[in-house]
């Protein structure tokens, strides 16, 4: 990974790819993506990790069995591990999605979009 500042618009500029994360850097074990969104997203759960999403830019909801999360640009929010979830974007959403390496978007690797760093 580079030792320079990293500019997410540029990242988010170099794709048009929807729900297809894209690796801009690393911490610790963790991979740093960014993503497009619009759409459903399909409901899934990560029996193993949390899911961390941060809203650079749109509106992103995130529907829960019991209640959704409505996110605004600079709003985060961690949706426990082994919750059901489904993010939904009724126009293009960007974001920033912090997950351990190796951790499908789908929760279940034969679904998953394969990550590719940018």
């Amino acid at each position: 990974m580079s030792d320079d500042a990293i500019n997410l618009s540029q990242k988010l500029s170099t794709f048009t790819e929807r729900w297809s994360p894209k690796i801009v850097s690393q911490f610790n074990d963790c991979d740093v993506m960014v993503v497009k969104a619009e759409g459903e997203f399909n409901w899934h759960r990560h029996e193993d990790t949390d899911d961390f999403f941060l809203v650079l830019r749109g509106t992103l909801r995130i529907e829960l069995r019991d209640r959704d999360v409505i996110l605004q640009p600079g709003e985060l929010f961690v949706v426990p591990r082994g919750v059901e979830h489904r993010p939904v974007a009724e126009q293009e959403v960007h974001l920033l999605l912090i997950e351990p390496k190796g951790v499908s978007n789908t929760g279940n690797a034969a679904t998953a979009a394969k990550k590719v760093s940018i």
